[in-house]
């Protein structure tokens, strides 16, 4: 995720349907696609129920945006995010968006920012409608955000895609002749398969951890050129 390094970002959370607790691990995770240049929070900051939001905005520098709710009923917070998230794709100062939500509403908006050329990274709940996630060029299942309980062991997210017909269709997209796929290029079309794809949904950090865990896929590595240090890791379907 290097190469994203200097990818400017536009961090948009909808502080109704995020948890602040896990916010500095958020950032964290999206320090890893690029810098966050702009960070807002959007949310009726009048009422309790963001209490929990108000302590870390200033820690992290998040710029709250009040939204007053107008009609019962009516989700004013979105509406506002969504203007202001078209106003920053129209200024041209960002590469990418973030959209952090549990909420469908945002699948338009991350599809129109795709459609203009710029990459969406979605952050929500594993609740998220799957619309929504579709819509992302990454999704980022929150709950593998958080941090386990001291002594407790590390739980996987459930994936809602069977695995292995989404490895063997990647794979047999990229074999070469002999069967073999690089797996940098099976990772890359596992994601544009499922964008919620990630390791760590099943229990692995990296995919190279993920796909030797698994009983039905061999696995080489080999010199990148001839004398080199760098070595690629290639992956095919047992017989």
């Amino acid at each position: 995720m290097s190469s994203f390094a200097s990818e400017k970002l536009a961090v948009l959370i909808d502080a109704d349907n995020a948890q602040a607790s896990i916010i500095a691990e958020l950032l964290a995770e999206i320090s890893q696609y690029g810098t966050a240049t702009v960070k807002r929070a959007y949310g009726d900051w009048t009422t309790t129920n963001l209490s929990g939001w108000k302590d870390v905005l200033h820690v992290h520098a998040i710029q709250p945006i009040q939204q007053f709710r107008y009609t019962t009923g009516k989700n004013a917070t979105d509406s506002a995010l969504i203007i202001e998230a078209m106003d920053i794709l129209h200024d041209g100062k960002v590469d990418g968006f973030c959209l952090v939500s549990s909420d469908s509403d945002f699948t338009r908006l991350a599809t129109r920012i795709r459609e203009a050329g710029l990459v969406v990274y979605g952050f929500g709940e594993q609740k998220t409608p799957k619309p929504f996630v579709a819509a992302c060029d990454k999704f980022v299942f929150t709950e593998i955000l958080r941090k386990p309980a001291p002594g407790a062991p590390a739980t996987a997210v459930v994936e809602q895609t069977p695995l292995k017909p989404l490895l063997a269709a990647a794979i047999a997209a990229a074999a070469q002749d002999d069967g073999w796929a690089l797996l940098a290029i099976v990772g890359s079309l596992v994601l544009k398969a499922d964008p919620s794809f990630d390791p760590r949904n099943f229990g692995f950090k990296k995919l190279g951890e993920l796909v030797k865990a698994q009983p039905y896929l061999e696995i080489k590595s080999a010199p990148a050129s001839e004398g080199a240090t760098v070595y690629h890791l290639s992956v095919r379907m047992k017989s």
